[in-house]
């Protein structure tokens, strides 16, 4: 099978910008929604939609939602570990382990530290106060994305599918049980995001000199589509609150169901849209963070 020498130096510039950029889209994203009229208003339509059908999917969203406890979290992490150790990937497995925890502990933080003013949009939730990023998405998606990080390369593939729609769900089902507000979860995501390429730069900082590539673990196809799939979705959700938008004037409590439709459906695109985006990344640049070929 051909091989090649990792470009460790390319990749540890393109890992520093995908950190950065989702830092910056993590600040946007708090400030836009939760600092602004017009997110505060749009994030509230979007979680009032919830009600709409919200008798039909009360089963599989609470059974999503309890799935996810403490315990459930140390199981999977201790999987991850054990994934990577039977692999003879140690340094992985403590960098899989630490990207959970610092996803997970800077979430709690951020929930407690960051703020979140009363413009009087939703006065019936203001006195719950700040609740981005969303702590339940967060465990589905730093999990995901670790699990991408230390499956082989034959299932790496189906492994981004399998944990992208998983923290997809976890993501729609907050909203879907009124639980938290779409750009709750979005920042949840771009919070894993930062911390996933934290992640593969300390791998890259103990990758042998030796280590090599080989092409047919680049999933070229398949992060194409994940990455492809999440900017329409994300697209798609762009314009359905650009719709929502030209309503911003109507208090959201006195909302029509066709806008609180349209608001939830637009969200839960965003939600899906950004964990696609990069859970697409992660595939994309894993086969140079966990080369095959140790050296």
């Amino acid at each position: 099978m051909r091989v090649r020498e990792t470009a460790r130096g390319r990749t540890a510039v393109w890992t520093i910008v995908l950190a950065l950029a989702q830092a910056v889209a993590f600040y946007l994203v708090w400030r836009l929604a939760v600092h602004t009229t017009l997110g505060q208003w749009i994030d509230t339509v979007a979680l009032n939609g919830h009600q709409i059908g919200q008798d039909r999917i009360d089963g599989p969203v609470d059974r999503i939602l309890n799935a996810m406890s403490v315990l459930s979290l140390l199981a999977a992490t201790a999987m991850i570990g054990f994934i990577a150790l039977i692999r003879n990937r140690r340094t992985l497995a403590v960098t899989a382990t630490l990207l959970i925890a610092g996803a997970n502990l800077s979430t709690q933080l951020l929930k407690h530290y960051l703020t979140r003013p009363d413009l009087g949009i939703d006065p019936q939730r203001a006195a719950a106060g700040n609740s981005l990023p969303s702590g339940h998405t967060t465990v589905a998606a730093s999990v995901a994305v670790a699990l991408i990080l230390v499956l082989p390369p034959k299932v790496r593939a189906v492994g981004a599918f399998l944990g992208a729609g998983y923290a997809a769900a976890a993501g729609v089902a907050t909203l879907s049980a009124g639980w938290h507000r779409p750009s709750d979860a979005i920042a949840a995501y771009l919070l894993v995001g930062v911390w996933t390429a934290v992640a593969g730069l300390t791998l890259l900082l103990f990758q042998r000199e030796r280590a090599a590539t080989s092409p047919a673990d680049a999933h070229r196809l398949a992060a194409a589509v994940l990455g492809l799939g999440g900017v329409l979705a994300l697209v798609v959700s762009g314009l359905a609150l650009l719709w929502l938008a030209r309503l911003a004037d109507i208090p959201a409590d006195q909302l029509d169901r066709r806008p609180l439709l349209i608001a939830y459906a637009g969200s839960a695109a965003g939600i899906i849209g950004t964990i696609a985006v990069v859970a697409g990344l992660v595939l994309a640049a894993v086969h140079r963070l966990v080369p095959r070929h140790q050296g």
